[in-house]
Parts: C-alpha cells; structure tokens; sequence
C-alpha cells in the first residue's frame, strides 16, 4: 500500500482498477487476472508518455540552444506585441541590453517612425491564419550608431500557456551589404580615379538628352571630346603617380570650367574626357569656353616641384537633337579629335559636315587596308624613269603601291600609307611592295639585256622597320635579282626617324651591293649624306626647285641657281647620278637636262603602268621612251 498522501504507483492502480471491473456483469476474469492485463496497460501509456515528455525535452532545448547560438538577432513578443526575451545575438547587435528590451513594444526596435510602421504592419499580417512570415528592409535602433539597415523578418509561434499566436521578429545586420552594394552601383557608373561619371553613365546621359522631345527654343547638343596630348610623356617621364594626379587635376578643373547648360563632364577611358551640354548653345560662346578651358588646363600643375603644364586637343560637336544617335556624335567627336590632333595638337576643331564626310571615307580606308591585303586588292604599277639624254632611255622604274578599292576604286600610296602608319599596316604593305616589285624585275632581267633598275621608295615607317634587311636578304634569295640592280630609296624623314636603326640598316644593305638612293627637296637634306657618311649613289630631286623650273619667269631663274648649287654640292660629295621627280614636259625635261639632271620621270614620260605595260615597253627596240 502507498504511504498516506504518496502518489499512487502503476500497481495501486491497476489493483484498484481490477477490484471494481471484477464484480461486474460480463467480467468473467478474476481480479488477480485483470490486474495483471491493466497493469500491462498502465505500464505501456507510462512509458510512452515518458517518451512524449523526454522528446518535449529535447526539442526545448534544441530550440533554447539554436536561438542562444543564432547569429540572427531574434525577439520573442508576448500576446500584447511586447517583447518578451532576446537571443544575445540581438544584444549584440543593437547593443541594448537584455533588460533595456524585454518589455518594451516590438515597434519599438525600428529606428523611424516610417520603419515602425512597416514593422507594425508586418506584425499584424503574420497574425493572420494561415499566413507565411513576412520580410521587410527596415532600419532599426542602435545604441550608438542611431539608424541601421537590416533584413527584418517577422513570424508567429503558438504561446506555451494561453495557445495564442505570439511573434517573433528576426533581425540581419545588411548596412555592411547595402554599403557594399553602393559602392558597386558607384564603380559602375563614376571612375574611381577622378570621381567623374564613367562612359557607362555618360552614355546614359547622352541617349537621355537624345531622347528629350527638341523644344522651339533652339535647345541643342554640344558634345566636346578632350584629349591629353603627350600624356605618356608625363606618365612614363614621371611616373604612374604623377600621371594619376594630372588626370584628377584634369578632372577637377573641367568640373570647375563647366557649370552652365546641364553639363556632365566625364572621364572616358585612359586620357580621354568628354563634356555633355544641353540648351541654347552658341557656337561662338561653347568655344571661348574651350578655349578658356585650355588657357587653364595649360597653367602648371606642380609635383615634386616640377611644374606640368597640360595640353589638350578638342573635338567639338553642336548639333539638333532631332534625327542624331548616340554612335553618331560619338563618331563624330572622334573623327574632329582625331582632326585636331592631326593638325598639330592642343588645338579644338568644330565639326564641319564636308570635312567630316571626308574624314569617315579616310579613316574607312585606312581601318580596310587589312582585309584589302587578304583580299588580294593590292598590286603593284611602276613609273619609268627615263634619261634625259639623247636617248631616253628606261634606265629605272619606280615601283609604287596601287589598291583597287571595291569601293572607292584605284587608290595609290598618298592615299593609304599614312593611315597605314596609324593602323601598323604599313610594314605589311612594305614587304608586298618589296616583294612583288623584286620579282618583276628579276624577271625583266633575265628576259631582256639591259633591263631598267628597280627603284623602290621605302615609308618611313617601313624604311625604320628592323625586318628590312631579313626581307632583303630573303627576296634576293627567292628572286635572284642581282643586289646591285635595286635601289632603295629613303629621306631625310627616315633618317632622323629616333624610333629605328636606318643608317645601320643602310649600311648593312650597301654592304649586299644594294644602291642607295636619297630623295632630296633642298640643300639640308643633301648635307645627311656628309653628316652621316651615307652609302648613297643616287640623289633624286624633287619639290619646289624642280616645279618651278617648269615654266620660265623670275622664279625659275631662282631656281635653277639654287638647283645648281645643290647639284654642284653633289657633285662634291661623289654623287654625280642626279635624277628629277615631277618633270611635266619636254621643255622642263630640257632646263633640268641643262643643269646636269641625268634622268627624271613624270608625267611626261606617262603615268605608273602595271608590270605587263613594262615588259611590252622593255620589248620594243631600242626601249625608248620619247617626251
């Protein structure tokens, strides 16, 4: 028997259980028979019950641990929106402390009145049946920092006692993800170097302006393209540091010139800046502006004591915005920069239709002469140079480059090769000169006696090219042209060219008995050969003194004396093979002849003729070519 007020145990029951079923009706067992079935029965729901119970246990105390160790701020509200106990993760986060938030309301945690609101709002959709836990981006309370940005997320757990909904407000530290966030949207759209706005965002603002309905009032577009000229003096003289600080002086002083017009001044890639400008623009007002902008842009910078001066050149677009695209005045401010450099730098340019036209079919060409060589456009023609004696005879062609432009139709050298030199083409185009020409002419040699030189006048740019003697070397080999029956012909260009070796190569070539001949406009460029020690064996003169004996009158009588002089000094440096460039008739032929011109070629003596005219001439005895 239990002890007076002890809680009965498993057997009382089931002894008292089995005492009162045994005396009813039905109940055939006896009573020490049932207490042994219901105290099988008690002992079953005991043990499960204690299962329950330990389960219970368990999951409570997961749940205490998980919420003590969350790295999520959580706060348990009561019935009444109260809070009713933190996790330590929210006191460490808020920097409250437990006591200063367990009763205070749960909107209390935002830090606005606007956050306490959507947090209120929150807090009663979440008590709604059925529905799913809601989250808001709201700033909440700190202790120090006042407002910070966090991920709030609010659901409901039942209460132990009353079984009511109660909620529960979840916090995440997101200030340091939205900072970062920023400065992500920041690089996006603002250099980081100057803190300019980028291409990206100038382009944003550009197809915006374009997009702006044109009003009556004459609004227009002014895009103005800036460029640092020599800025890879600067940066590779003085450093990357110093270049980096010229641009954001650069960068400070445009933000400072342009305040009018709804500019936006940005940085566009390496020393590249542009200006944006809205409104009634003035042609003559954007351009003292720019031009103010580069009395100012050239004051000094000072960096270590040295002062740095900046130079830019300006390209210059105003324009409607009806009709225009955004590639459309890119392309336009680029080509009139590309003007502006081309005339000498630090100088603007204003766009001009005409010269624009003009300048996109140049640049065209120059960006085609790749796929021209690929395609088998280029060939060559050859000019005779013919003596000026008795005989007039062929004694050198003068290989010249010709490309049959499915567009634009023949189109010689003058026309290409100093857009090659700013593509890199023009050692590509060299060697097919050089390579082509020396062919022809070994044929030439080995099908007539007395076969004219091959006279082939280098670019500059391929004249510097430290390949130039291996491809000599190279197509003599294939050919089989004699050295001696090739001229290469230079200037005084190549000569003082600082990128390359020329006098090296020069006496390299000499040395294979290759004849080197110097194209000459006047007595400063015939003096190289003296300062130089030049292998030269052949002087061609060509320019004003040789025009202007192509008519008689005071200036010709001035000419022929300079040109006298300049051969008699040729004469003195053991040249005495002198040929004339530009000879227009038999009369000019005659004047030059006089003065001790050996040989010339011009229009006179006919245009650059393919390789099959040459053959067909070199055929016809005695191979004479008459003025």
């Amino acid at each position: 028997m239990p002890e007076p007020g002890a809680e009965p145990g498993p057997a009382d029951v089931a002894r008292r259980w089995a005492a009162r079923l045994a005396g009813l009706d039905g109940i055939a067992l006896p009573a020490h028979e049932l207490e042994t079935h219901l105290l099988d029965l008690v002992l079953e729901a005991r043990a499960e019950l204690d299962s329950a119970r330990a389960a219970r246990d368990d999951a409570a105390r997961r749940f205490i641990d998980l919420y003590a160790a969350a790295p999520v701020g959580v706060a348990l509200g009561d019935a009444d929106g109260l809070i009713r106990d933190v996790n330590p993760a929210l006191v460490q986060l808020l920097e409250h402390s437990r006591s200063q938030l367990v009763g205070t309301p749960l909107t209390d945690l935002a830090a606005t009145g606007a956050d306490a609101e959507a947090l209120a709002a929150a807090l009663d959709t979440a008590a709604l049946p059925g529905r799913r836990p809601r989250r808001e981006r709201l700033s909440v309370s700190h202790a120090k920092d006042g407002p910070l940005r966090a991920r709030v997320t609010v659901a409901t757990l039942t209460g132990d006692t009353d079984g009511l909904p109660h909620p529960v407000v979840m916090v995440e530290d997101v200030n340091d993800l939205d900072l970062l966030g920023e400065q992500l949207r920041r690089q996006n759209v603002v250099d980081p170097l100057t803190g300019l706005p980028n291409s990206y965002h100038f382009e944003n603002a550009l197809d915006t302006a374009l997009a702006t309905t044109p009003s009556d009032d004459g609004e227009r577009i002014g895009l103005l393209y800036f460029d640092v000229d020599g800025f890879k003096v600067i940066n590779d003289g003085l450093g990357p540091g110093a270049g980096d600080e010229v641009l954001r002086q650069v960068a400070r002083k445009l933000r400072t010139q342009f305040t009018d017009h709804e500019p936006v001044v940005a940085r566009l890639s390496g020393d590249g800046f542009a200006v944006l400008l809205r409104g009634a623009l003035d042609n003559a007002d954007v351009v003292s502006l720019v031009e103010d902008t580069m009395r100012e842009l050239a004051e000094p910078i000072y960096l270590e004591g040295k002062g740095i001066g900046v130079n830019v050149s300006v390209g210059i677009v105003l324009t409607d915005t009806a009709g225009q695209t955004r590639e459309e005045l890119h392309r336009a401010a680029e080509i009139t920069l590309h003007r502006a450099k081309e005339n000498g730098k630090a100088q603007w340019m204003l766009f001009e239709r005409e010269l624009h036209d003009r300048d996109r079919r140049r640049y065209g060409i120059g960006a085609a002469i790749g796929g021209g060589l690929e395609n088998g456009q280029f060939g060559v023609d050859y000019e005779p140079t013919v003596t000026l004696d008795d005989r007039h005879r062929i004694a050198v062609v003068n290989a010249v480059l010709r490309w049959n432009h499915p567009e634009h139709g023949v189109l010689r050298g003058r026309d290409f090769f100093p857009l090659a030199d700013t593509t890199g083409m023009t050692p590509a185009l060299g060697e097919l000169l050089l390579t082509q020409s020396m062919a022809d002419a070994a044929a030439w040699q080995q099908e007539f006696d007395g076969a004219p030189d091959l006279c082939v006048r280098l670019p500059t740019r391929f004249a510097i090219d430290p390949n130039l003697v291996r491809i000599v070397r190279t197509e003599l080999a294939r050919t089989g042209l004699p050295p001696n029956r090739l001229r290469l012909c230079t200037d005084s260009a190549a000569l003082t060219d600082p990128r390359g070796e020329v006098l090296e190569t020069l006496s390299v070539l000499a040395d294979l008995d290759v004849k080197i001949t110097l194209a000459v406009s006047g007595a400063a460029d015939l003096e190289l050969i003296h300062q130089y020690r030049l292998p030269v064996g052949f002087v061609i003169i060509s320019g004003s003194l040789v025009d202007a004996l192509a008519d008689e009158g005071q200036s010709a009588e001035g000419a022929r004396q300079h040109l006298a002089t300049l051969l008699g000094r040729a004469r003195e440096l053991g040249i005495s093979r002198i040929g004339a460039d530009g000879v227009r008739s038999t009369e000019h032929a005659h004047r030059l002849a006089e003065l001790g011109v050996v040989a010339g070629r011009g229009k006179v003596f006919g245009e650059e003729v393919g390789a099959g005219t040459i053959r067909s001439m070199l055929a016809e005895p005695p191979g004479r070519v008459r003025p």
